[in-house]
Protein backbone atom coordinates (compact mmCIF):
# COMPACT_ATOMS: atom_id res chain seq x y z
CA UNK A 1 0.00 0.00 0.00
CA UNK A 2 1.54 3.29 -1.17
CA UNK A 3 1.45 6.55 0.74
CA UNK A 4 -1.49 7.77 -1.36
CA UNK A 5 -3.44 4.60 -0.45
CA UNK A 6 -3.16 5.20 3.27
CA UNK A 7 -6.55 5.73 4.91
CA UNK A 8 -7.37 9.31 5.79
CA UNK A 9 -10.08 10.35 8.19
CA UNK A 10 -12.65 12.62 6.57
CA UNK A 11 -15.53 14.27 8.39
CA UNK A 12 -18.59 15.61 6.62
CA UNK A 13 -22.22 16.25 7.27
CA UNK A 14 -25.00 14.49 5.41
CA UNK A 15 -28.77 14.57 5.54
CA UNK A 16 -29.95 12.07 8.12
CA UNK A 17 -32.11 10.12 5.66
CA UNK A 18 -29.03 9.37 3.52
CA UNK A 19 -27.08 8.06 6.50
CA UNK A 20 -30.04 5.90 7.55
CA UNK A 21 -30.38 4.52 4.03
CA UNK A 22 -26.63 3.89 3.84
CA UNK A 23 -26.71 2.07 7.16
CA UNK A 24 -29.63 -0.08 5.99
CA UNK A 25 -27.73 -1.06 2.84
CA UNK A 26 -24.58 -1.74 4.86
CA UNK A 27 -26.57 -4.03 7.18
CA UNK A 28 -28.15 -5.79 4.21
CA UNK A 29 -24.76 -6.58 2.67
CA UNK A 30 -23.08 -7.10 6.06
CA UNK A 31 -20.58 -4.36 5.23
CA UNK A 32 -19.22 -1.34 7.02
CA UNK A 33 -20.66 2.11 6.23
CA UNK A 34 -17.18 3.39 5.41
CA UNK A 35 -16.57 0.61 2.89
CA UNK A 36 -19.78 1.51 1.07
CA UNK A 37 -18.91 5.21 1.05
CA UNK A 38 -15.41 4.57 -0.30
CA UNK A 39 -16.82 2.27 -2.99
CA UNK A 40 -19.44 4.86 -4.00
CA UNK A 41 -16.86 7.66 -4.13
CA UNK A 42 -14.47 5.51 -6.19
CA UNK A 43 -17.21 4.66 -8.72
CA UNK A 44 -18.31 8.29 -8.96
CA UNK A 45 -14.76 9.48 -9.55
CA UNK A 46 -14.14 6.85 -12.24
CA UNK A 47 -17.38 7.73 -14.06
CA UNK A 48 -16.62 11.45 -13.82
CA UNK A 49 -13.05 11.02 -15.08
CA UNK A 50 -14.34 9.11 -18.13
CA UNK A 51 -16.89 11.81 -18.99
CA UNK A 52 -16.08 13.69 -22.20
CA UNK A 53 -17.41 16.92 -20.72
CA UNK A 54 -15.18 16.54 -17.67
CA UNK A 55 -12.11 15.75 -19.77
CA UNK A 56 -12.78 18.80 -21.96
CA UNK A 57 -13.04 21.00 -18.87
CA UNK A 58 -9.77 19.63 -17.48
CA UNK A 59 -8.05 20.12 -20.86
CA UNK A 60 -9.29 23.70 -21.18
CA UNK A 61 -8.14 24.62 -17.69
CA UNK A 62 -4.78 22.89 -18.24
CA UNK A 63 -4.21 24.67 -21.56
CA UNK A 64 -5.11 27.98 -19.86
CA UNK A 65 -2.54 27.24 -17.10
CA UNK A 66 -5.26 26.98 -14.44
CA UNK A 67 -4.29 23.38 -13.56
CA UNK A 68 -0.86 21.87 -12.93
CA UNK A 69 0.14 18.63 -14.69
CA UNK A 70 0.12 16.61 -11.45
CA UNK A 71 -3.46 17.69 -10.75
CA UNK A 72 -4.47 16.76 -14.30
CA UNK A 73 -2.91 13.32 -13.73
CA UNK A 74 -5.03 12.84 -10.60
CA UNK A 75 -8.18 13.95 -12.38
CA UNK A 76 -7.98 12.03 -15.67
CA UNK A 77 -5.21 9.46 -15.23
CA UNK A 78 -1.60 9.33 -16.34
CA UNK A 79 -2.21 8.31 -19.97
CA UNK A 80 -4.74 11.05 -20.74
CA UNK A 81 -2.66 13.61 -18.82
CA UNK A 82 0.41 12.73 -20.88
CA UNK A 83 -1.61 13.13 -24.10
CA UNK A 84 -2.79 16.56 -22.92
CA UNK A 85 0.79 17.53 -22.05
CA UNK A 86 1.98 16.62 -25.55
CA UNK A 87 -0.90 18.50 -27.18
CA UNK A 88 -0.24 21.55 -25.00
CA UNK A 89 3.44 21.53 -25.93
CA UNK A 90 2.46 21.26 -29.59
CA UNK A 91 0.00 24.16 -29.26
CA UNK A 92 2.60 26.31 -27.52
CA UNK A 93 5.24 25.57 -30.17
CA UNK A 94 6.02 27.94 -32.99
CA UNK A 95 3.94 27.30 -36.11
CA UNK A 96 5.79 25.99 -39.12
CA UNK A 97 6.76 28.86 -41.39
CA UNK A 98 5.77 27.35 -44.71
CA UNK A 99 5.03 29.41 -47.79
CA UNK A 100 1.96 28.59 -49.83
CA UNK A 101 2.80 26.57 -52.95
CA UNK A 102 3.00 28.79 -56.02
CA UNK A 103 2.91 26.09 -58.66
CA UNK A 104 -0.11 24.14 -57.44
CA UNK A 105 -3.80 24.70 -57.94
CA UNK A 106 -5.00 23.68 -54.47
CA UNK A 107 -8.64 23.84 -55.58
CA UNK A 108 -8.14 21.55 -58.56
CA UNK A 109 -10.21 23.55 -61.03
CA UNK A 110 -13.41 25.51 -60.50
CA UNK A 111 -13.79 27.50 -57.31
CA UNK A 112 -17.21 27.96 -55.73
CA UNK A 113 -17.69 30.97 -53.48
CA UNK A 114 -20.64 32.55 -51.74
CA UNK A 115 -21.86 35.74 -53.34
CA UNK A 116 -23.04 38.80 -51.46
CA UNK A 117 -26.62 37.48 -51.48
CA UNK A 118 -25.48 34.14 -49.97
CA UNK A 119 -25.94 32.14 -53.21
CA UNK A 120 -23.07 30.14 -54.63
CA UNK A 121 -21.13 31.51 -57.56
CA UNK A 122 -18.62 29.59 -59.69
CA UNK A 123 -15.46 31.15 -61.01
Amino acid sequence: MGASDEPRRVHFQSPEYLVERLDAIADLFDKDRTDLLVEAIREYLEETAESETFQELVATKYYDDQLEFETVKQLVGAETAQRLRLLKADLEGDPLDLAAPEDADVYGGDVTTAGEDGHQESR
